[in-house]
């Protein structure tokens, strides 16, 4: 038994990838006070059984920023520390067999462009020759990206372990975590068998052990353990070297060379879970019996692609676990219920691949309160609370590892535990055709299937089955009225005698107006970047209506809670399943609203940017006046018992008017061809409101400074050095997704934040960022030519500033 310190600054749990990695960086950072705890020997855990292949390119430019740094970290670490870390930059290739393989391969040829990443599409031929024994017959293409890698994972954590004690980090071996001690929400110490030490912070890197430790505090950590199977085999004559590692999505198998033979492994559709809950008497370095049954069905795809299989022996098997989550995506982070509780774990088989970012990321988390820029994808607050059920996590957990190899499809939904969370109108929804999409548990209807038509996604690169449909809702809303069900929305109140004193202080926008005003509102971070993007509607002089996006509910009442000072008399409440929302919105919207609501509704009694309490069909309604999509409308906040009873009075009210159900593709059509932000895709906590041409969200001159504001005075002073811009197709069969490269001049300057298709304009459109260290006037903007690339092609571009869609001025809009 190891005796360990009484006190220290941080204590990290776990001695795999993570933890190491974390330890290092915060001692880069000058954190000496740092203890690691491993309950058996470092990397004994899924570490050291893991394939050590490392990818750089992910759906975000920020993910794809980490996993880059991984490659210039591992690059560099044996140099440092004079220990051997196996990193090899052999590069890697991904295959494709299929004609909507190649599509999907030629979208990430560009989104690599887009984020910066050299990658290169090769012919079979080229492949033979990087891959010699490699059959290539069935091949299409493949994607090659050459500062790809690997690793071999146990030499690197003993290299960031050692560079982290150089620093002054203590590592304790064969020392299990038997609790951590929290008291009025914040993390005090951690027990041990060696001792009790107490801590500021605590870093949970424990792998799969992860969730029961976090569960014990009453942390959601959504993470399932399941069986993952490779193995490594005898030498094979003719094998490169040097070879890239090869991963075969369509045949769900992958490859790399090591010490002269091949490690051959896969993700299948149907993975098999671990059933019994891990523990601290667990073994170390524990692999199970394979499971030959369940494996085979990768063998006919890998013996056609490297025959010499068939005839090698096998050296060695592996059948580890490893942690998976529900969107393929690792945790990392502070909790939202303990403060002073981080988390790095859930790597679904690429920890080694993410190690050396997430390590870096959490550390600057622990050290500065915030991560070094936007982490949304892979941020702990992206889980709601049902994420505290197990059967829930079992099963989502499963079917995103199922999805490891599967294809990337647009507008992709995943269907297990599913319906979960249902607003009161969803039975309602179902009749009138809804094709219901999935969100933080929500169903949320994205389109409506008219009689006849099967309300369900058919998944393709090309036009999608909805885009008559959703065409249909969106010119509803722009011509007559359509509904939309916004129940998901999530919702606080904020109330307390010194609410509006600390809304002043978070908020950009003058939030010290009186009673009855809707405030659209930034909540920023130190640098001017968007933390939150919300409505706030003032109530009473203590009380505020705060209204934020279905997936950020966590995020932004945990930002606003941070934010609050210990002195002041302030509270946040979750409100979200007290009310349902109905958008009501289109040129007809009032002329519907008038037909059953007991209130003035004419601009002189109800102006925009205004709330009233009313009554409809005999219902309190709180009436927003209030629009996402560009055109006259309210958001009614209705009492969740109240639902039915306004939804059908509006929808009987509405016939004469030819109202339309609508869902979300038609919003996130409306809301791009208008030039509205989304928070997570064109505002975040890396891009000011300046640059999201959000000025007049900014209160400059209001008594109170709000945080960022110096950040703003001293961003307005120079020329900005990127702008958000709308960019429509002028080739209307394009079909843009985002991530599309901006080009300006031949030159690349930017991509699609979002895409979609302009019906009322009748061209594609996406919104994105012009980027020129110089700086980014309206006349750099207006005074050049613009093409998009997508799929690898080039096709030409129109630039607009501001709404591309303007009905007194359309023509000379686009």
């Amino acid at each position: 038994m190891n005796a360990v310190p009484a006190k220290s600054q941080v204590v990290i749990i776990g001695g795999g990838i993570a933890g190491c990695s974390t330890a290092y960086h915060l001692a880069q950072l000058g954190w000496t006070d740092i203890i690691l705890l491993e309950r058996g020997k470092l990397t004994s855990g899924s570490t050291w059984h893991a394939a050590g292949m490392v990818g750089q390119l992910r759906s975000t430019s920020n993910i794809t920023k980490l996993l880059s740094y991984s490659v210039d970290l591992y690059a560099r670490l044996e140099k440092e520390t004079g220990l051997a870390t196996g990193w090899k930059a052999n590069g890697s290739l991904r295959l494709c067999c299929t004609k909507e393989r190649r599509i999907e391969f030629l979208r990430q040829l560009t989104t690599a462009r887009s984020f910066g990443l050299e990658m290169e599409l090769l012919s079979p031929r080229e492949i033979e020759t990087l891959c010699p024994g490699i059959v290539t017959s069935d091949l299409d293409s493949g994607l090659y990206v050459a500062s790809d890698g690997v690793a071999n994972p146990s030499d690197l954590v003993m290299s960031l372990a050692k560079g982290a004690r150089l620093k002054g980090v203590r590592i304790f071996e064969d020392t299990p975590v038997l609790d951590v001690d929290v008291r009025d929400g914040r993390v005090r110490a951690v027990t041990t068998t060696g001792g009790r030490i107490e801590c500021d912070a605590v870093v949970v890197c424990g792998g799969i052990w992860s969730r029961e430790l976090a569960k014990s505090v009453g942390v959601r950590l959504p993470i399932q353990a399941a069986h993952h199977q490779y193995f490594v085999t005898e030498p094979i004559n003719g094998l490169r070297r040097e070879m890239p590692s090869l991963r075969d999505p369509d045949n769900l198998t992958y490859f790399k060379e090591e010490v002269g033979g091949l490690v051959a492994g896969g993700y299948e559709a149907n993975p098999i879970s671990y059933s019994a809950k891990p523990s601290l008497n667990d073994e170390e370095f524990k692999l199970f019996p394979e499971f030959m049954d369940h494996f085979e069905q990768f063998m006919p795809a890998m013996m056609r692609r490297f025959p010499a299989l068939s005839g090698v022996g096998i050296k060695k098997w592996y059948n580890g676990l490893e942690s998976f989550t529900e969107d393929t995506n690792f945790i990392i982070g502070e909790a939202p219920e303990v403060k002073g509780f981080f988390v790095g774990c859930g790597f679904n088989a690429m920890g080694i691949a993410a190690g050396g970012g997430a390590g870096m990321a959490l550390a600057h988390w622990v050290a500065h309160g915030e991560p070094p820029f936007d982490l949304w994808p892979v941020d702990i607050r992206r889980f709601s609370a049902f994420h505290a059920s197990d059967r829930n996590v079992l099963i989502r957990s499963l079917e995103g590892q199922g999805h490891h190899y599967a294809m990337h499809w647009p507008h992709f939904e995943f269907q297990a535990g599913r319906p979960l969370r249902r607003s009161a109108l969803y039975d309602r929804l179902t009749e009138a055709g809804a094709c219901f999409g999935g969100k933080s548990g929500w169903e949320r209807p994205n389109w409506f299937a008219p009689v006849g038509v099967e309300a369900k996604d058919t998944y393709t690169f090309e036009r999608p089955n909805w885009f008559e449909q959703v065409a249909a809702e969106h010119r509803a809303c722009r011509e007559s009225a359509a509904i939309f069900d916004q129940s998901s929305f999530s919702k606080f109140m904020l109330v307390g005698r010194n609410a509006e004193e600390a809304l002043q202080r978070i908020c950009s926008a003058d939030l010290g107006r009186q009673p009855g005003r809707v405030t659209y509102t930034q909540m920023l971070n130190e640098r001017g970047g968007v933390e939150c993007d919300l409505t706030i509607t003032r109530l009473s002089q203590d009380s505020y209506y705060i209204v934020t996006g279905t997936a950020v509910g966590d995020h932004d009442r945990c930002y606003i809670t941070s934010q609050i000072k210990q002195d002041e008399d302030v509270h946040c409440i979750d409100v979200t399943s007290a009310f349902g929302v109905l958008g009501l919105m289109g040129p007809l919207s009032r002329a519907i609203l008038a037909q059953v609501a007991e209130a003035d509704l004419d601009s002189k009694s109800f102006p925009f940017g205004q709330y009233r309490e009313i009554i409809i069909a005999g219902a309190p309604v709180r009436a927003l006046r209030v629009t996402f999509v560009g055109e006259l409308g309210w958001e009614l906040h209705i009492p969740t018992e109240y639902m039915v009873t306004v939804y059908d009075a509006l929808k009987n009210a509405g016939q004469q008017f030819g109202l339309k159900d609508a869902g979300y593709r038609a919003i996130d059509s409306l809301r791009i061809e208008k030039g509205f932000c989304v928070w997570g895709a064109e505002v975040s906590p890396d891009d000011t409101p300046l640059e999201a041409g959000l000025r007049f969200a900014v209160a400059f001159n209001k008594p109170t400074p709000f945080t960022g504001r110096e950040a703003l005075v001293h961003q307005r002073q120079r020329p900005l050095k990127r702008r958000l811009a709308t960019l429509v197709s002028d080739s209307p069969e394009v079909i843009l997704l985002g991530r599309e490269t901006i080009y300006r001049n031949g030159e690349p300057v930017g991509w699609l934040t979002s895409g979609g298709y302009g019906h009322s304009i009748g061209k594609p459109l996406g919104l994105g960022y012009i980027r020129n260290p110089a700086g980014v006037t309206d006349d750099y903007l207006l005074s050049a030519q613009y093409e998009l690339e997508v799929a690898g092609e080039r096709v030409s571009a129109t630039i607009v500033l501001g709404a591309a869609y303007d009905p007194k001025n359309t023509k000379s809009r686009i």
